[in-house]
């Protein structure tokens, strides 16, 4: 009898709702309606390098606020992801520091090794890939795309279509990422897709390194990052991107006199996807989580697609039927499975990335 009371009274307290900032799940805060309106108490959510252009966090973060009456901030809207990981330490225990961050997965993987991240499952977390989020789940990728290059018609005669066409002199100063592969998930990106188009592998990033090393070297590498206003400026005719920033320049620039064209390189197609994830302190926990839940939610999955970014449920929403079909249709067509590094794979690469990039290349 003594057990059997001792068993009752455990399973009451593991049933017991708890404080948001200890939550693993949205049913451990005592459900959606208790973490909306813990959230609604704290009153708003920091974030932190989500530029509105990018990915459409614009239309994300005015869904969000439209929908459950938070504020969210949006601090240095343009840093990359290492910054983002050096703001969790240094603004730690502040009510400045970020709640939720937005990383290039190796990124996370980092800051999961460094004990930064909370542990939580949005209600959706069975239905991304295994290969797109931490068993653990204190990261999970959302939305990716493929390395893309982007040309404007109007100022080059002859657009690329391969980084083998990159090294043409005909480039000279002509040719831009945005970024450094050492902080920046998508300039490292571009540096593991010249490695697979130059004899490289998941395994073998260098060549990629080299790569770059090359294209510097005979005058082609453009150090200026390329946005709509240094393209509309003519600073940045060519631009090695996400497909997604590069299909968005499009819009951005139409009826003006650039012709943005985008082709993906057929000799070194390389996808990633940007991982979510939660400070382990985050100031407003209850909003970094409802934060969570609305990006890997259907409607915030769909708003990923506005401007062009892949979703990381696509699959599984094209299943149930909650995938916008007519936004989907407006991708670019890519050929073969995308195969995505290791773990391994990428802290290898980030690693020899961070140790052979200043010595071959330099600063930007």
């Amino acid at each position: 009898m003594a057990a059997l009371g001792l068993g009752a009274c455990q399973e009451e307290r593991s049933t017991r709702p708890v404080p948001p900032s200890r939550a693993g799940s949205a049913a451990e805060v005592g459900g959606t309606a208790a973490l909306i309106k813990a959230a609604k108490k704290e009153g708003r959510l920091n974030t932190i390098a989500l530029p509105r252009q990018w990915a459409n966090y614009g239309g994300l973060i005015d869904g969000f606020e439209k929908k459950y009456g938070l504020k969210v901030v949006v601090d240095h809207p343009d840093v990359h992801s290492r910054q983002e990981i050096d703001a969790v330490k240094r603004y730690r225990g502040q009510e400045r520091a970020p709640d939720v961050l937005d990383l290039g997965d190796s990124f996370a993987q980092s800051a999961a090794r460094q004990n930064l991240l909370a542990p939580y499952r949005v209600a959706q977390f069975d239905q991304i890939p295994p290969e797109q989020k931490d068993a653990e789940a204190r990261w999970y990728n959302n939305y990716g795309g493929y390395i893309s290059i982007g040309c404007d018609a109007a100022r080059v005669r002859t657009c690329p279509s391969s980084f083998a066409d990159l090294l043409r002199p005909e480039y000279k100063g002509l040719v831009s990422m945005y970024g450094e592969p050492t902080i920046a998930g998508s300039a490292f990106a571009a540096v593991y897709a010249a490695a697979l188009a130059n004899g490289g592998s998941f395994d073998d990033i260098q060549p990629g390194i080299d790569f770059f090393a090359r294209l510097d070297k005979v005058g082609n590498y453009n150090r200026a990052e390329p946005g709509p206003a240094a393209i509309a400026k003519g600073k940045t005719p060519i631009s090695i991107e996400w497909d997604y920033l590069n299909l968005q320049h499009i819009d951005q620039l139409r009826g003006t006199s650039v012709k943005w064209k985008v082709s993906i390189p057929f000799d070194g197609s390389f996808s990633q996807y940007y991982a979510q994830a939660i400070n382990k302190d985050a100031p407003h926990p209850a909003a970094a989580r409802l934060w969570e839940e609305y990006l890997f939610s259907p409607e915030g999955q769909n708003l990923r697609l506005v401007d062009y970014a892949r979703p990381v449920l696509m699959a599984a929403m094209a299943k149930n039927g909650t995938l916008d079909t007519t936004l989907a249709s407006r991708l670019p067509t890519v050929e073969g499975t995308p195969q995505f590094p290791t773990e391994a794979q990428l802290n290898k690469a980030l690693r020899t990335v961070r140790e052979n990039w200043g010595k071959a290349v330099g600063p930007s």
